[in-house]
């Protein structure tokens, strides 16, 4: 039997899903959020580390949650450093293009605790923890779902939160086309023997794209985007050899490198999903794209699905049913294009730089080096980059 009826059930307490009842906060909508485990923190420095866009921390500041992050474990970027893998550089600078901070660099572990403190401290917002979903079944009116203990939550509209294999979008027949890299993305955390100034540094070599982002204190967090075979051998390494690897595939830029955490990976898939929405049903974050790291977009994706899902429920008037098609049409219309966007630029990158011809090498880093001559040109990436237009 129904547990209660509510207006939006949002399955994965994922930082997508959480930033979406954070958002909603202040509406008239009842909420409920079903997750099977509430987050951790980390012990000592998380080693999976996101990069926050201006426009998402203006995003966090709006939802309530930026003033409570920790502001010693937040380090800005202030410029940023692209080297090809032909001599080829690219470099961005806030400075030089008007702005404060080109971005954040926050760990997962923080934003996801807090962002689950204050869902939990909302008002119009149920939370069923530990619980996992077992069945859903959407009809005219309402889509329902049964949790793990047989009891089952209805709503008007059910928003799947719940990751890149997301149980919900295959019950209710959303196609996804799930293309596996061959790569994984290994991460670990360092102190550096020189200070990084709040710069970042990204690396396009012949054994994939490393990234060096600046932590705070003089420290870094790194991906290295690799072939499967190379990632495993680098997780293999004893800690003070992948810390010397590392130094070394970064040209030494930091000096002497030593592991502040163990190194973990993670597969690399791109996921295009055609439809993000279906009768009753929208996805947002993973659940509805996935892209290659490279950019450092991913979370920002997903802070920006929740963000404009958001407006749209809660500007729908107090006698309209938020689970109608032309809702959830716009909130899919509204998504489209940098969802698109995202995903073809990084995956076309990752294409540029992963081919060995001679002489396509030649091209692309001359273009590298043609765009930092162009100083328009750059200032119009950092600001389609940042969100400011």
């Amino acid at each position: 039997m129904p547990v209660s009826d509510f207006d939006v059930l949002i399955v994965g307490g994922g930082l997508a899903g959480l930033s979406l009842a954070c958002a909603l906060r202040d509406s008239r909508l009842r909420l409920a959020l079903v997750e099977q485990h509430p987050p951790r923190p980390a012990d000592g420095w998380d080693a999976r580390v996101y990069a926050i866009s201006p426009a998402n921390r203006s995003f966090l500041q709006e939802i309530g949650i930026w003033k409570h992050l920790p502001g010693e474990r937040l380090s800005a970027i202030h410029a940023m450093k692209i080297h090809g893998d032909r001599g080829a550089e690219l470099d961005f600078s806030a400075y030089e293009t008007g702005i404060d901070e080109l971005g954040w660099i926050l760990e997962s572990s923080l934003m996801a605790c807090e962002l689950w403190e204050n869902a939990k401290r909302q008002g119009n917002l149920s939370l069923f923890c530990p619980a996992v979903p077992a069945a859903v079944e959407i009809g005219d009116g309402t889509a329902s779902l049964t949790i793990g203990d047989d009891r089952r939550i209805t709503a008007r509209l059910l928003v799947a939160a719940d990751g890149r294999d997301s149980w919900v979008r295959g019950k209710v027949g959303l196609r996804a086309i799930d293309t596996p890299y061959g790569e994984l993305g290994l991460v670990a955390n360092f102190d550096c023997q020189t200070p990084h100034r709040g710069v970042a540094r990204q690396w396009f070599r012949h054994d994939g794209v490393l990234a060096w982002l600046p932590l705070a204190g003089d420290r870094i967090s790194i991906v290295w985007s690799a072939p499967e075979e190379l990632a495993h051998r680098l997780l293999d390494l004893p800690p003070d050899a992948l810390a010397a690897r590392v130094a070394a595939a970064g040209d030494c830029a930091l000096g002497e490198l030593r592991p502040l955490t163990p190194a973990a990976a993670f597969p690399l898939r791109l996921l295009r999903v055609p439809q993000i929405i279906a009768p009753r049903v929208a996805l947002v974050g993973d659940a509805a794209h996935g892209i290659h790291p490279l950019s450092g977009h991913g979370i920002n994706l997903g802070f920006q699905d929740a963000r404009a899902l958001a407006s749209v429920l809660a500007a729908a008037p107090e006698w309209q049913d938020v689970g109608q098609q032309r809702f959830l049409r716009r909130y899919q219309r509204q998504r489209l294009e940098e969802t698109l966007l995202m995903q073809t630029t990084t995956h076309a990158l990752h294409q540029l730089f992963g081919t060995a011809l001679p002489g396509l090498a030649m091209l692309r880093n001359a273009g590298m080096n043609l765009t930092n001559a162009l100083p328009v040109v750059k200032n119009l990436l950092v600001r389609y980059a940042i969100g400011a237009f």
